[in-house]
């Protein structure tokens, strides 16, 4: 059976979108998860459900202990992950509200741990392949989604991670722009470098919420302004997982 991890979990947790709804608590090797995972079905799909920052949002983003989170998932079997985050954007053409199916990363961070392999058994070295870090079959899927919802989205974009939980510096932001990110956040990396590691296919949802610090236009981010755009826009994610799973069962790894 099909069982489909997510990330985020902001809305879904609400017992008329899950069915059967349960609570699991799950020990690794790498400590204890952001929170316990929430289990139940949506549509024909089994789904686990973890809050990337705890239920309280109480987790700054660099003390998400990703490894963790990524090894509870692998541990409940879960053959996909689908993760949401709020992202600022780093164009114009990326509106409020807009969501981006994401095809490449920056890795800005300088404190996480970015893999499971603390050292490596002789002669048997791990380096993941991460040219396409976000699965295709996955993204695809979305795409098709977003567009019989009718959703104002992107097919593609690149996301830069940042360290937080500050914003971006003006030079920060420019330098991010001129690099190629198309939007920015504190939470893909190393979320999707864990995944890809452990070897579970894994898609984004990042959904607009402000323009970071470089529109001088506009005014600077907030976070009061990030929960109020995203809290408008949520039912646009939770409608996009829910057709996205829909597909899941004819999709080949």
């Amino acid at each position: 059976m099909i069982k489909v991890g997510i990330i985020g979990g902001s809305g879904l947790e609400n017992p008329d979108i899950l069915k059967s709804p349960q609570i699991r608590n799950i020990n690794t090797p790498y400590g204890d998860p952001s929170s316990d995972l929430t289990i139940g079905q949506i549509g024909k799909i089994e789904v686990a459900i973890l809050s990337r920052h705890g239920r309280k949002h109480t987790i700054p983003p660099t003390q998400v202990n990703n490894r963790a989170n990524i090894w509870a998932l692998k541990d409940l079997g879960c053959n996909y992950i689908l993760a949401t985050t709020a992202c600022g954007s780093l164009r114009d053409e990326i509106n409020r509200g807009n969501l981006v199916i994401l095809d490449q990363f920056i890795d800005f961070t300088k404190l996480r741990k970015t893999s499971f392999y603390e050292e490596f058994e002789p002669g048997d070295m791990k380096h993941t392949v991460m040219a396409d870090p976000f699965n295709i079959e996955l993204r695809q899927k979305l795409i098709q989604s977003a567009i019989e919802l009718n959703l104002q989205f992107h097919k593609k974009g690149t996301v830069v991670t940042i360290e937080g939980p500050r914003f971006s510096t003006r030079a920060e932001s420019n330098m991010f722009r001129m690099w190629g990110a198309d939007v920015i956040n504190m939470s893909t990396a190393p979320e999707v470098i864990l995944a890809n590691e452990i070897g579970i296919p894994y898609a984004a949802i990042a959904m607009s919420t402000d323009y970071d610090c470089w529109k001088t236009d506009e005014e600077p981010v907030s976070w009061k302004e990030i929960i109020e755009i995203f809290n408008q826009n949520v039912h646009n994610v939770i409608g996009l997982l829910k057709t996205t799973l829909d597909k899941l069962g004819n999709i080949k790894s």
